[in-house]
């Protein structure tokens, strides 16, 4: 999206995997790669590239690393910038610079620095990334619940367990209506709430922590706990999560899905909030979550040919977004700044936290010739202390 006119610079063309390196588990990638190629391309080999957003499909390795995506298997195996070793960037005069590949680099972390940055310091065209060898053994779970509290909990109850698992997913009863109408899973549609739990790692402790999570989930009043029983079902399962968003467009004919981050324990209160929301402004909201690390993500529905519903759409958000904030959390956790969310970064950080990412993008931009009006609101250069 350019501010007021300049150049577009589209990557989707730099597609190629340039390497498969499973010795030193790493990966060389061009930009335009989509996620789910790169996974595709390690199909046997005993590893893969553990972040998966549930855009994988169609969201490139480029742009995860801008915005430093997550995705379900996020909890318990880190972000993009986790798996990122290296990055060959173009910076704002057309200089080409190398940053990495290396285990422990010495001196500062200018490859974690760049992961996130939006494309305002420079535009990434090749990415080192990190392979992480498959679990031995997978259980992953369905837990159905009658209300979205009784979900929510049982979600912060296994991690103060001291249980980790791969993914915590859940889905409120909006969403399972648009996705068992899509898919045809057999999800009940009196459900408050579903909750998609994975564990995995050596097969000696996981039939332990399968038992430890079935007892949380039935202690907070799950009705039904079931295990996939084989590869198929697992896959059909991660399926109907990751595609919900898309599924919303057969209920609705428009939608705006938002991205903040609370505090895993105030997942309950968020999501009533969520719904207090809803009703305030006349919106409906479903809500589908990666709910072990607080992520959650708001689906406002709507028709966008009524401006009056749009206009109280875009206030639903803010009230969202705001409410985030106000519960220790952030306005983005995988989507990014962008445009739209730039008046709340003035909410989240202090003056001098905004003054010093101004200094960091004056290094690596200081013609500001990439990606301006992004991530960071204007600050006078003079005042810059």
């Amino acid at each position: 999206l350019p501010i007021g006119g300049g150049v577009v610079v589209m990557l989707t063309r730099m597609k190629k995997i340039l390497q498969i390196d499973l010795r030193n588990r790493m990966a060389v990638v061009e930009a335009g790669v989509p996620n789910i190629e790169l996974g595709r391309a390690l199909a046997g080999s005993g590893f893969h590239f553990a972040p998966d957003p549930s855009s994988q499909v169609a969201s490139t390795l480029g742009g995860n690393v801008a915005t430093n995506a997550g995705g379900p298997h996020t909890l318990k195996y880190g972000v993009t910038v986790n798996h990122v070793l290296g990055l060959e960037v173009v910076l704002g005069d057309g200089s080409i610079v190398q940053l990495g590949p290396v285990a422990d680099p010495a001196g500062l972390d200018l490859v974690g620095v760049l992961v996130g940055s939006e494309g305002t310091l420079g535009i990434v065209t090749k990415i080192w990334v990190r392979l992480t060898p498959n679990p031995q053994e997978y259980r992953t779970l369905r837990a159905i619940f009658n209300t979205v509290d009784d979900a929510t909990n049982a979600i912060s109850d296994i991690i103060g367990a001291g249980i980790v698992p791969a993914a915590m997913e859940l889905m409120d009863q909006g969403i399972i209506a648009a996705v068992e109408e899509a898919y045809q899973f057999g999800f009940p549609l009196d459900a408050g709430a579903i909750a998609v739990i994975e564990v995995d790692g050596l097969p000696a402790g996981l039939d332990e922590q399968q038992r430890r999570v079935d007892a949380i989930c039935r202690k907070w009043r799950a009705r039904e706990v079931l295990q996939a029983a084989d590869a198929k079902e697992r896959e059909k399962l991660w399926k109907c999560q990751k595609m919900s968003v898309g599924a919303v467009g057969r209920v609705s004919p428009s939608y705006c899905i938002q991205d903040g981050v609370v505090p895993r324990t105030r997942l309950p209160h968020i999501l009533r909030r969520i719904g207090e929301i809803a009703q305030k402004h006349r919106v409906r909201i479903v809500n589908v979550a990666h709910a072990g690390d607080g992520n959650v993500h708001p689906i406002l529905l709507f028709d966008e040919r009524d401006r009056d519903e749009v206009r109280r759409v875009l206030a639903a958000g803010h009230d969202l977004l705001e409410e985030c904030v106000a519960c220790g959390g952030s306005v983005t956790a995988e989507h990014g700044i962008g445009v739209e969310k730039l008046a709340f970064m003035a909410r989240q950080f202090a003056p001098a936290d905004l003054a010093a990412m101004t200094r960091v993008r004056e290094a690596f931009n200081p013609s500001r010739r990439l990606n301006p009006g992004k991530l960071i609101p204007e600050v006078d250069r003079d005042n810059l202390k």
